[in-house]
């Protein structure tokens, strides 16, 4: 029960904001501001104010953090198994259940999701929006749909909080965000990931259907029993794919991105955070919770794709990132990178990458969203542009904005010292054990992740004065979306282990059955058995531990 007041709260304080936000205005109290379309205040201006749906939507979001933190504080390092589990049937003749727990897979992914809404939602009470009920009322639903995709234990729940996702970030998109392109985006938004969602209900249906005609008995869609009944290889490739292109075109991957650059233009900073933050996570979290578990022998089969396919991503992603000069988009293909790293990590299919890719969606949030808020406070410094070659030169005019910029760029480029360091070195000593090859290549990523991480901070910090440049510093406000971000990314540095002790035996289990299966490969086309003479068959066995 806790776990689901948890999940609704955030859209029940969103809805009970817009209900008295609308009686408010029936009464002639009215909450809307006389804002054109399309248009919103700068953030921190004098003439910003707490609405009513905006206190309440902080109010619910600060209550599921606390929620969180609990978790996180309660989860022992040593439990393998779902803990604080909610088991209700929901639809009895389809075996759909309404279960949700906490486990090391997700635990820690729950609190970055409150944290960043928290902070995205602080940071939206910050300046005026028109029709600010509605507004209040898709950021919350958004977060409750992606805790319920993080805490579901049955495919068929999964599926529908997945869906449940991309509703109120079509609107989020479509009407609060920016022109021009605004329309473009929304449109590539959803016929993406619209396409993407199809295929995986099909492959969930599939999954059920399946299952139940292999196991003879009630079809089920919980987790635990579709792992216990496996499917044929054959069935499992074609289901694996399916997923694999719901995934990646979430998180983004490269060539799957391409709703990616008109839709990080489009939306509002404050919607960015969470959605480049906690969305892109979802399809990165989906191989671990789905399709490890429940595909082993096609995970098994296609890791070389995958890998090449993180591969890609990373030097695609950084590649761009360093040619980019539009701020928002140096941090878009920055995502597309770090996401291909933690691609790397779970297709490394063994414990070290796959527990260094959970560390690095987590990381990742961590220091996306406050990289991209600090690109709109530059913004409204530099008369509203994004452009890189229109900042600069007010390092030393805004000590305290320039610091925090350091850190998280230090961050983000995965400076010895940081968590992000260890997330990356443990995903490249997972990748190192697969595929030799690939975890060298890989080593680029790294390198150009330097590029344009310094690239931006040094243009929007140093070098001359932009020509429309206001050389000021952050306000009392602006802090307090920024320092509690840093505060977490400065612990977790000093604290990885409080992820990697959480994470470790749900990892392992999550795992297992890919790893023994990619390891019955290798031995398997090793040494040929069906040559004439035996006794090699038997040496070179022998030789593989076999």
């Amino acid at each position: 029960m806790p776990l689901s007041i948890m999940l609704w709260l955030p859209a029940a304080c969103g809805l009970i904001g817009t209900t008295l936000s609308l009686l408010g205005r029936r009464a002639g109290v009215a909450e809307e501001t006389a804002i054109p379309p399309g248009q919103t205040s700068v953030a921190g201006s004098p003439t910003a104010r707490l609405s009513i749906s905006g206190a309440l939507a902080l109010i619910g979001s600060l209550t599921a953090l606390g929620f969180a933190i609990g978790y996180i504080a309660d989860y022992s390092p040593s439990s393998h198994a779902l803990t604080h589990v909610t088991d209700v049937v929901w639809i009895a003749e389809l075996g759909i259940h309404y279960k949700l727990g906490i486990d090391g897979l997700n635990v820690l992914m729950v609190g970055l999701t409150t944290l960043l809404f928290a902070a995205a939602v602080l940071a939206s009470n910050l300046r005026e929006w028109e029709r600010p009920q509605l507004f209040y009322f898709n950021l919350m639903l958004a977060e409750s749909a992606v805790l319920g995709a993080l805490l579901a234990q049955d495919l068929a729940l999964f599926v529908a909080f997945f869906d449940l996702m991309l509703i109120p970030f079509y609107f989020l998109t479509g009407v609060w965000g920016h022109e021009p392109g605004r329309v473009r985006a929304t449109i590539k938004l959803v016929i993406y990931t619209l396409v993407g969602s199809l295929l995986m209900l099909a492959a969930a249906v599939a999954t059920g259907v399946l299952a139940a005609q292999q196991g003879g008995g009630h079809i089920t869609f919980v987790l635990s029993a579709l792992q216990s009944t496996p499917l044929s290889r054959g069935s499992q490739e074609w289901i694996f794919l399916f997923f694999a292109a719901a995934f990646l075109v979430k998180m983004p991957a490269f060539p799957l991105h391409g709703w990616m650059p008109d839709g990080y233009k489009a939306m509002p900073i404050e919607v960015l955070m969470v959605f480049s933050g906690v969305l892109s996570k979802v399809g990165a979290y989906g191989f671990l919770r789905i399709v490890l578990p429940l595909y082993p022998q096609a995970a098994a089969h296609f890791q070389t794709l995958m890998l090449l396919i993180a591969l890609a991503s990373i030097l695609y992603g950084s590649v761009i990132a360093f040619t980019q000069t539009d701020a928002r988009l140096i941090a878009g293909y920055s995502s597309v990178a770090q996401l291909g790293f933690i691609t790397l990590g779970i297709f490394s299919l063994n414990p070290q990458g796959a527990q260094g890719a959970l560390l690095q969606m987590v990381n990742h949030g961590l220091v996306v969203a406050p990289l991209l808020f600090i690109v709109g406070l530059l913004a409204q410094r530099a008369g509203g542009s994004e452009d890189v070659r229109e900042m600069g030169g007010i390092a030393f005019r805004a000590p305290v904005l320039a610091t925090i910029f350091l850190v998280v760029t230090l961050a983000t480029l995965a400076m010895p010292g940081s968590s992000n360091f260890v997330g990356e070195f443990m995903i490249l000593l997972g990748v190192f054990k697969a595929k030799l090859a690939i975890a060298a290549i890989a080593f680029a990523g790294v390198v150009m992740a330097s590029v344009y991480a310094l690239r931006l901070f040094i243009r929007a910090m140093h070098n001359r004065v932009g020509p429309h440049v206001d050389s000021r510093d952050i306000t009392v406000r602006d802090g307090a979306v920024l320092v509690p971000l840093l505060a977490v990314i400065v612990f977790m540095a000093l604290y990885p282990q409080l992820a990697l002790h959480r994470s470790e035996g749900s990892v392992k289990t999550a795992v297992a059955s890919a790893q023994a299966d990619a390891s019955g490969a290798k031995v398997a086309s090793s040494f040929d058995c069906t040559a004439p003479n035996a006794l090699g068959c038997l040496t070179l066995s022998k030789s593989e531990g076999g």
